[in-house]
């Protein structure tokens, strides 16, 4: 049985639907090339065949704002239905993905589907309105929504996860990514709080030329994450400890995203949070707080967004 994926939207200088879209259902010639997108098709003609492919899920609808996109997007990755009303796909499809990473636009798109019972994997950010927020909790509790940043399963961590480095008692964490806050600080935010024993409480905003932001954490720990704006392509992780130091580079793009997929298939099929809700509370909240906290240029805690 095919589990029936629709895929919504685009945005600019955002690949997702295209790699999305083409782990799932593999790729044929030089259309991603074609399509614009030279840097996906590079990585995945790296990839083996047998890569390709999450469990039972097909991408067999595809929606986005031009009708011209939604017909490059499909004929690229082989996605058979190109639909002119993103409503159209409720009762056509099991499952959708909404590629999009501008997050003002993720409540309109996903609401329908939820209330409807399709399963739902927003791509990062979730949201940047807490008011949304408390509108997406009970589909994160009831397991039929999903949002992360692919980095949350990068490969490259995988021997920290695991706890194959012991760093001892940690002193220093940063983290390192390029353009801005708002979009993309969800990246080290997901890749770096699941290490962390001790939960997030503030954040503050920290001088500099660029976005630079400091989280303290409940153990007193502090993080410090930095968005570089226009810089070449770092995706950077430091844990500084006692006993050990890493320096991790994220680069291997095709895993983490793949990953990721696979744990949302499980989430349909299982309809339990591939996630605690708690971690991806924390995530976001945090990512909210540093955008208000760089705005206001005060500290901002999490406590002072009311979900109830």
């Amino acid at each position: 049985m095919v589990t029936r994926v629709g895929m919504l939207g685009v945005s600019e200088g955002n690949g997702h639907p295209f790699s999305f879209a083409t782990i799932i259902n593999g790729y044929r010639g030089h259309g991603l090339k074609e399509a614009g997108w030279p840097g996906i098709d590079d990585y995945v003609r790296r990839r083996h065949d047998s890569e390709f492919g999450v469990g039972d899920m097909r991408v067999t609808h595809a929606w986005t704002q031009e009708s011209e996109q939604t017909s490059v997007l499909c004929e690229a990755t082989g996605i058979p239905n190109a639909m002119k009303s993103v409503r159209d796909m409720i009762g056509e499809v099991d499952a959708v993905i909404i590629a999009r990473d501008d997050p003002e636009s993720h409540r309109e798109l996903a609401i329908p589907f939820l209330e409807a019972g399709i399963p739902v994997f927003i791509d990062k950010p979730l949201t940047l309105d807490p008011d949304d927020l408390r509108d997406f909790l009970p589909y994160l509790q009831q397991g039929k929504l999903m949002s992360c940043s692919g980095m949350r399963y990068a490969k490259e961590l995988d021997a920290i996860r695991d706890g194959q480095v012991e760093h001892g008692d940690l002193k220093v964490v940063r983290g390192t990514i390029v353009k801005d806050w708002a979009r993309y600080g969800i990246h080290l935010l997901d890749a770096i709080l699941p290490l962390l024993p001790a939960r997030p409480l503030a954040v503050t905003p920290l001088p500099g030329r660029h976005e630079s932001v400091l989280v303290t954490l409940a153990d007193g720990l502090s993080l410090t994450l930095d968005a570089l704006g226009d810089a070449p392509a770092t995706f950077r992780i430091e844990l500084m400890g006692s006993r050990a130091i890493s320096r991790v580079d994220i680069a291997d793009n095709f895993s983490m995203f793949r990953r990721t997929l696979w744990e949302f298939q499980r989430m349909i099929v299982d309809r339990r949070p591939p996630i605690p809700v708690t971690t991806t509370l924390d995530s976001v909240l945090t990512l909210i707080a540093g955008q208000r906290a760089l705005s206001t240029r005060k500290e901002v805690a999490l406590d002072d967004f009311d979900l109830s």
